[in-house]
């Protein structure tokens, strides 16, 4: 008797700490489901959603520009953004966490002669600012606050640059959105 419990102790603890995954075959086709622990967004609170949902979509043409034509892409602790400029005005929404520190929105075929764009934040303690704008003659000027105006002497490809401002203080991570005209 004292063995056969020695015996199912182990099994116990295996079956226990087995990941639950579940795998189903239909017919000629196969599907295989597994179970994923959901992963945090970010936007967890309904102050969160509601903030994300209602800045994300003020615009008629904001939803059309974030389906069709904002690409983006990590990469080590940069995230880029590229979006075009003919179909401005558009509102990004973006989420800096401990690995993000900076985000350049690259606007493609900007032909307007200035540029507005402003950093909303539900967070009223988020430290982050325009660092810098590249203009499509290469020229790079900054720093500046959350909301730039900013004339634009050609057509081109226009960057911002977003993040953390050195002379300040406050949260680093956080969800924000830039709306840009």
């Amino acid at each position: 008797m004292k063995k056969s419990v020695f015996l199912l102790i182990p099994l116990i603890i295996l079956s226990c700490k087995k990941e639950a995954s579940v795998s189903e075959v239909l017919g000629k086709d196969s599907m295989i489901v597994t179970e994923q622990p959901a992963q945090n967004s970010g936007f967890d609170s309904a102050v969160d959603k509601s903030y994300r949902d209602s800045v994300i979509n003020n615009a008629p043409a904001t939803k059309e520009v974030l389906q069709t034509g904002v690409m983006r892409e990590e990469k080590d602790r940069v995230i880029v953004r590229m979006a075009d400029g003919e179909r401005l005005p558009f509102t990004i929404g973006e989420e800096f966490t401990e690995k993000h520190d900076k985000l350049i929105l690259k606007i493609s075929n900007f032909n307007k002669t200035k540029i507005t764009a402003k950093i909303n934040t539900s967070q009223k303690d988020f430290n982050i600012r325009f660092n810098q704008i590249k203009l499509p003659d290469g020229k790079m000027d900054g720093p500046f606050m959350r909301e730039i105006t900013y004339d634009v002497p050609s057509s081109g490809e226009v960057w911002l640059i977003i993040g953390k401002n050195n002379m300040g203080e406050g949260k680093t991570t956080g969800s924000f959105s830039v709306t840009v005209e």
